[in-house]
């Protein structure tokens, strides 16, 4: 399977994965490894595409520094715009251990669904 095959079967697998709900308090606890994400709003629009980059905690603490505002996501979109995630917000994700790979997929998925955040962050 050549790389752009797997990339669109990588793509196809964490679109499908189940969808979960941002804790309404607590950390979030879904995975220590390393993967990439979506997250939604509550009319199940793509906000973001991110990955992670080796922390400690994998998804877990990615994911969590989006709902306490430490991610350029959150202070670049989220708000700016009143976002809460722990009011509605959801996500999905694969466990993705191949940095390559976590990238790549990263902008085939931000390619394909547009998350609303893309190019807020442009300086004026």
């Amino acid at each position: 399977m050549s790389e752009p095959q797997k990339m669109m079967k990588l793509y196809n697998e964490l679109v499908k994965s189940v969808i979960y709900e941002f804790p309404d308090k607590g950390k979030v606890n879904i995975s220590k490894k390393q993967g990439v994400y979506i997250v939604y709003d509550n009319k199940s629009q793509p906000l973001h595409v991110g990955k992670t980059n080796g922390a400690k905690n994998g998804l877990n603490d990615r994911l969590q520094n989006h709902v306490w505002n430490q991610s350029s996501f959150s202070k670049l979109y989220m708000q700016k715009n009143k976002i809460v995630l722990r009011d509605w917000g959801k996500f999905q994700f694969i466990v993705l251990e191949d940095d390559r790979e976590r990238a790549l997929l990263e902008a085939l998925t931000a390619g394909l669904l547009c998350p609303a955040h893309i190019g807020t962050g442009v300086k004026k």
